[in-house]
């Protein structure tokens, strides 16, 4: 049986203009605003790896890549 890939999703805090478009974007709610609306990486369990986010982002501050399997 084929193994779900996993994702990684990284926010360049010094890039984000904190807009919430990422939030707003995001099919599966990885992200949550903090108190000043930066997007944490809440449940990075949940990225299905669409990129939405990483296309949507005015800023270039997402970035979304596949986790390396451990072996």
């Amino acid at each position: 049986m084929a193994e779900k890939k996993q994702y990684s999703v990284v926010v360049n805090e010094s890039r984000c203009k904190r807009c919430g478009i990422c939030i707003a974007f995001c099919p599966t709610k990885v992200f949550v605003p903090d108190a000043e609306g930066l997007p944490i990486v809440a449940y990075e369990e949940k990225c299905i790896g669409c990129m939405m986010c990483e296309h949507r982002c005015p800023d270039i501050a997402i970035k979304v890549g596949v986790k390396k399997s451990e072996l």
